[in-house]
């Protein structure tokens, strides 16, 4: 069953959105961003959010107390790293806080591909490159032998095609805008994607 993303909430009545729609995930961007938000506005959606949805937290290269504090305070749940975070920087943030950890990778080859496959993040995220709102050649992670977001370009045109190569999640942002803020219906309609997906799937 494939699971889904929203990422880069960050006005309360996005909270609203996905508190109805119901996806997964969705996504804190802390790192430089149009869509960045404050450790303080972040736990204050953080709070409205519905105790279903899981929340993660997107970071560059962040000191690694910075992410333990917001994991702490019960302002995330998981990790969502865009850096040149290793698997040092992995082992070390799990030391102090034991997050669940996302790495995301950007793909240009196949070689990217299978060189994340040995990661010691709980999960891998591909994508073009961090908030481009752009897709890479999605076929190359095609019979990738480990659970996968997928991001980079993801939208209601195209989601069908993301969930066939059989991701754990697909992440969506710009593809869930409008005018640059989440849309509501655009929401709506993508969570309404995957569930029947799955349940067709499930026939």
């Amino acid at each position: 069953m494939a699971r889904i993303k929203i990422c880069g909430l960050s006005r309360p009545c996005d909270i609203d959105f996905v508190n109805e729609a119901k996806p997964d995930y969705i996504g804190f961007v802390f790192a430089n961003s149009r869509r960045r938000v404050t450790p303080l506005d972040a736990a204050a959606m953080r709070a409205r959010l519905d105790s279903s949805i899981v929340p993660v937290g997107v970071f560059v290269n962040e000191d690694i107390g910075q992410i333990a504090r917001l994991y702490g305070d019960g302002v995330i749940a998981a990790a969502q790293l865009h850096g040149d975070e290793d698997d040092v920087y992995i082992e070390k943030l799990r030391a102090v806080c034991g997050i669940q950890v996302i790495k995301a990778i950007r793909v240009k080859s196949r070689k990217d591909i299978i060189g994340a496959l040995d990661s010691l993040a709980d999960c891998i995220l591909y994508d073009s490159a961090a908030g481009s709102g752009e897709r890479f050649e999605w076929s190359l992670v095609k019979d990738t032998p480990r659970a996968f977001f997928l991001a980079g370009g993801v939208n209601e045109s195209n989601i069908k095609e993301a969930l066939a190569l059989s991701p754990f999640c697909v992440d969506v942002s710009s593809g869930a805008e409008a005018d640059g803020r989440k849309d509501r219906e655009k929401i709506m309609r993508l969570v309404r994607l995957v569930r029947e997906n799955d349940e067709g799937e499930m026939e």
